[in-house]
């Protein structure tokens, strides 16, 4: 038996490009038969949803609420729902699992970071990184190519989004750096044409299972 999950998914309550609601998402991927979903939705410093007037700890109650929405609805159905976050450097977008609301209410200043200086924060706090679509051009973007592998605990090597070339790109950087590799749909609404994510021989109790899976490479990529 294997078990489904989502890495990569947006919610219309937190990021401004998603067009269907935490709930909506939730029985989508519970229709479609995944075990699980983790729930990245843009940063603040990314193409969020959050009004910039508010003050930092109302961004984060507001940043969170996809997931909570998400999470409540998982619940309700049997869906298994985790938190993550997209955070945005000069475009590029760093897939962020392990830490929890806290951890971005106590640190204000966190969207201002630049890519060395919160890789080494999340890391030194047990949470993982790995960098979503790497290889994607479009004019928000500063540059199309990876950051350091050194900066990263994975990369995303499939994204339904993407061309098979920009994917296989994407696959052979994470070949030449033997590179944790991690597959999603970058998932914007239930009407996907391409649901993707990773499969688990075992299911995955709390997001730290799954962010061992992916470093120990005993996922499949779907």
């Amino acid at each position: 038996m294997s078990y489904l999950y989502e890495t990569h998914l947006h919610t219309s309550e937190s990021s401004a490009c998603a067009v269907s609601s935490a709930e909506q998402q939730a029985i989508a991927y519970k229709e479609r038969g995944y075990t699980g979903i983790i729930i990245t939705d843009h940063f603040v410093n990314g193409y969020t949803t959050c009004p910039k007037s508010l003050q930092w700890e109302q961004k984060m109650k507001h940043f969170v609420s996809g997931y909570e929405n998400a999470k409540k609805a998982g619940d309700k159905i049997g869906l298994d729902v985790f938190f993550g976050w997209e955070f945005t450097i000069r475009g590029a977008d760093f897939l962020t699992y392990g830490l929890d609301v806290n951890f971005l209410i106590s640190r204000p200043r966190l969207d201002l970071m630049n890519i060395e200086d919160y890789s080494n924060l999340v890391r030194e706090c047990g949470g993982y990184i790995a960098q979503a679509h790497p290889y994607r051009e479009a004019y928000y973007i500063d540059h199309s190519f990876p950051v350091s592998h050194t900066l990263l605990d994975g990369i995303e090597v499939y994204n339904s989004y993407d061309s098979d070339y920009i994917n296989n790109k994407a696959l052979a950087y994470a070949l030449k750096y033997d590179l944790p590799m991690q597959s999603g749909t970058d998932s914007h609404g239930r009407g996907e044409r391409y649901f993707a994510g990773i499969s688990l021989e075992t299911k995955a109790e709390s997001i730290q299972d799954i962010i061992n899976a992916i470093k120990a490479k005993k996922v499949r990529l779907v």
